[in-house]
């Protein structure tokens, strides 16, 4: 009777363990806040969507607790470079204003004025590299190569398969 006992025991104990880690995941479970956040399960913890702002988290329970992390918004990114890039736009008309204040004309240029493409800017030191492209010489002289290292290739497979079936192919 003393084994059907412990048993008993041990079974309340495990019961009242298990129902209070479920009461303590349940009041630990991140809060509404009144309708402020909409929850949604993800993997092992939620994704929180803040109403008001429209910030995205994610939550999860650790050994610490639950902690939730701001989800990267690449729209916010998106915008905040937009912006700067407009500002640095702006910026740079001014400056073109002032350097010329009448640069517009509104005849025509010549059509061999229109056609000459500007020559690229090289800074001192540095050197334009070409690199010719191979010869039809060239091409018939690697397809050779090609050609005989194949052919090289077959015949030491061949060679191989022999010696394993001992002269047979």
């Amino acid at each position: 009777m003393p084994i059907a006992m412990s048993l008993s025991k041990l079974s309340i104990a495990v019961a009242a363990v298990l129902i209070s880690s479920g009461a303590a995941t349940a009041q630990t479970a991140p809060d509404t806040e009144n309708g402020r956040y909409a929850l949604s399960p993800a993997g092992d913890g939620f994704l929180r969507l803040d109403t008001r702002t429209g910030a995205v988290s994610t939550c999860t329970n650790s050994s610490a607790g639950w902690a939730c992390y701001m989800v990267p918004d690449e729209r916010a990114a998106l915008d905040a470079e937009i912006g700067r890039l407009q500002t640095d736009n702006e910026k740079l008309k001014g400056e073109l204003a002032a350097r010329a204040p009448s640069a517009k004309t509104d005849e025509a240029l010549p059509k061999s004025d229109q056609l000459k493409k500007p020559e690229p800017k090289v800074a001192e030191g540095e050197r334009k590299i070409e690199i010719p492209l191979p010869s039809d010489r060239d091409m018939d002289r690697m397809m050779s190569f090609v050609e005989r290292a194949w052919r090289r290739l077959i015949e030491m497979a061949n060679r191989v398969q022999r010696d394993v079936n001992g002269g047979k192919i």
